[in-house]
């Protein structure tokens, strides 16, 4: 059989990857499978892939599974390394007609990318857009967390003794917090009135903590989302939180999203066609990163609330036979339009696309 030169041989490599352990496939320019190997998930197994891939030919692109989560730090490394690292999805259940494993995943992935199905470019996940997703993740379940709490405060007020619950009824969550904070029933309760002063002063501390806690990290995200994008802070009806919420959508380096229309979908901002025969419509786009469309969602609603050019602009396309909903998808297709704008010649975001 007649083989090319080594030097001519161009690599493609798809890995699937996990906690441990990741498992790649090499093919050719050709789609032949080249070999597979098994590598540790540290700094040695990537440099040993590399290595091996280098053996094999001349590496052409990377494709990586789970660039967000257990592929993150694989992803990082390569494109440090200057490889062309490329997001692949998941393998489609229906297309599993030879069963699943490790093996088969990854070479479904380097043909993702070898076939040109698989093109995204992965988020780089190496600069303050990517801090502002550690705590924002933080602020989330302390959030979170802190609901939980004031939730069992009142459920226990609903059960209290009555003279407890008389006292604790019809405050609001901060007054009922302030005042159990301050309950003294004793180091060994022998009632049960005192063991509900127990509880709820215990929980209403912890209240107090987690507020202190969100207070803080909301003091770190101000600082951080108004030096990486001052210009989408400075829009009408864009605060801290949603700016943050499409900061991490685009990623340390929005310029991956060369359209605006991939941000727009990325969003799930972007209607979805539906027509068929004479009927000529869109319907609601469900997919997409749901928390940037919220974020989307409440820009919208506080122009609509207090900008008269929005109002305008609401009242023109329900004019043009559009209803109230969606002319509302029209209006949060036009904001994302302009965030993408404003994000991709941003200067704080260092502009880091693969050639």
């Amino acid at each position: 059989m007649a083989t090319e030169p080594h030097d001519e041989i161009r690599v493609t490599v798809g890995l699937d990857t996990h906690e441990d352990v990741h498992v790649a496939v090499a093919l050719d320019q050709l789609g032949r499978c080249l070999g597979e190997l098994a590598i540790p998930t540290n700094t040695g197994g990537f440099a040993r892939l590399v290595d091996w891939a280098s053996e094999l030919g001349v590496i052409d692109k990377i494709g990586v599974e789970g660039t967000g989560s257990y592929g993150a730090g694989l992803s990082r490394w390569l494109r440090a390394e200057g490889l062309v690292v490329v997001e692949v999805d998941r393998p489609d259940r229906k297309t599993r007609r030879h069963g699943k494993s490790d093996t088969i995943d990854a070479e479904a992935a380097a043909r993702a990318v070898l076939s040109g199905k698989a093109t995204a470019v992965p988020k780089s996940g190496d600069g303050p857009v990517e801090m502002i997703r550690i705590l924002r993740l933080s602020r989330r379940s302390a959030v979170k967390n802190r609901t939980m709490t004031a939730n069992q405060i009142s459920a226990l007020i609903t059960t209290a003794p009555h003279e407890l619950r008389d006292q604790m009824r019809g405050l609001t969550t901060r007054r009922r917090v302030a005042v159990a904070a301050k309950f003294r029933p004793g180091e060994q309760p022998d009632t049960v009135a005192d063991a509900t002063r127990y509880a709820l002063r215990e929980l209403a501390r912890r209240h107090q903590h987690l507020s202190e806690q969100i207070d803080r990290l909301d003091t770190q995200l101000d600082r951080l989302v108004a030096a990486t994008a001052p210009d989408l802070v400075a829009k009408k009806g864009v605060g801290t939180h949603t700016a943050a919420a499409l900061l991490v959508t685009a990623g340390d380096n929005p310029q991956r999203l060369a359209r605006e229309g991939s941000f727009a979908h990325l969003t799930g901002s972007a209607p979805l066609d539906a027509s068929s025969g004479k009927q000529q419509r869109h319907r609601l786009n469900r997919g997409g990163d749901r928390d940037a469309n919220a974020a989307l969602y409440q820009i919208a609603l506080t122009r609509l609330a207090c900008d008269e050019d929005t109002k305008l602009y609401v009242k023109r396309r329900i004019a043009e036979g559009k209803t109230k909903k969606e002319a509302f998808r029209c209006l949060k297709r036009y904001i994302a339009r302009e965030v993408h704008k404003t994000l991709v010649v941003n200067p704080a975001l260092q502009l880091r696309l693969d050639t």
